[in-house]
């Protein structure tokens, strides 16, 4: 058997099998597959574009400014906030909220806020920021302070601000 590998006819002979072999596998297996695993792609994306219609129906806010008029007076801070922790099972003792003023520069109006999460696990304030930012899409978080309670197994600071573009 090892005759065969230090034998030079036998690369001579394999590598054009292999080489006739291969469209042949590709034209034969992979293309059929390729196109029906593409069928199957664009089947759950139709029922994904589904999905974002109802959930846009039912939930408004979802929807991203295109260019349209500005909204000014929707989004506030504490109703954002106060939803958002309810929904992560946050009780309101353990969270203290501040924002300041919407400013004006370049036709744009933004506005910052900070939300102090106290004696949370991870899990809440990650779902915290995971839900807040897919909420409201013109809302950024622009920094996140983590601060681990010690002696605690799972108790957290969390800190966070944010930037929201009207």
């Amino acid at each position: 058997m090892r005759e065969i590998y230090k034998n030079p006819m036998a690369y001579y002979l394999l590598a054009p099998i292999l080489v006739a072999v291969w469209p042949l596998l590709v034209r034969a297996v992979y293309l059929p597959e390729a196109e029906r695993a593409s069928g199957d792609e664009l089947t759950l994306c139709l029922e994904g574009q589904g999905c974002i219609q109802d959930i846009l129906k039912y939930d408004p806010e979802r929807k991203p400014d295109a260019g349209g008029p500005a909204v000014s007076g929707e989004f506030q801070y504490a109703n954002a906030f106060d939803r958002v922790a309810n929904l992560c099972r946050i009780p309101s003792t353990s969270y203290n909220q501040t924002t300041s003023p919407p400013q004006t520069s370049n036709n744009r109006k933004t506005q910052n806020g900070q939300v102090t999460l106290t004696n949370v696990s991870i899990v809440q304030a990650a779902d915290f920021l995971s839900r807040i930012q897919s909420r409201w899409v013109n809302l950024k978080c622009e920094r996140l302070k983590l601060s681990r309670k010690e002696g605690l197994p799972d108790q957290w600071d969390a800190e966070m601000v944010f930037w929201y573009t009207y």
